[in-house]
């Protein structure tokens, strides 16, 4: 551990049901319930809400963190790389750093999942894009992919579904 990362809890963490750090980006209300913060920079850990019709997140890679989806309620349309697939609760994608994935909600109902960072730090960057947008900026695809620089995040350009 190097001296600017935090220092991991030495007891158990009880995060209540309310408790965390509600960051709405882009239609999308990230509530942040662990940080790295909180787990020593190990992980960060979110529960989101997307809307129907909205966009979580256009096709991107990560070359330094890995992201776990779990899907709770609802359906998200989920990119891998290939192309699309809907995902109903229960559903599980990993997305290993260096492979291209993103989110949406097709559907017409709200989409509520589970979102797992490791190792953690990228919940700066809905802290970043969230900070701009409440200051005026609008939260354009050349915005996104200023800040996801920052963050060792690209986007991605390849096959879509249809």
């Amino acid at each position: 551990m190097t001296a600017d990362q935090p220092r991991p809890p030495d007891r158990p963490l009880l995060r209540r049901p309310g408790d965390g750090e509600l960051i709405d980006v882009a239609g999308v209300a990230h509530f942040f319930r662990l940080t790295g913060e909180h787990t020593g920079g190990r992980f960060a850990f979110e529960e989101f809400t997307l809307a129907p019709g909205a966009i979580g997140a256009r096709p991107h890679v990560h070359e330094g963190h890995d992201e776990y989806f779990y899907v709770l309620e609802g359906e998200l349309t989920l990119h891998t790389g290939d192309g699309e697939t809907t995902a109903g609760p229960g559903a599980l994608l990993a997305a290993p750093r260096g492979t291209p994935h993103g989110f949406r909600n097709a559907g017409d109902v709200t989409a509520r999942a589970l979102c797992l960072y490791t190792p953690a730090g990228y919940e700066d960057y809905f802290r970043d894009v969230h900070a701009a947008v409440s200051a005026g900026a609008e939260a354009t695809d050349e915005l996104l992919a200023e800040f996801r620089a920052h963050y060792q995040t690209r986007s991605y350009q390849g096959p879509l579904a249809e």
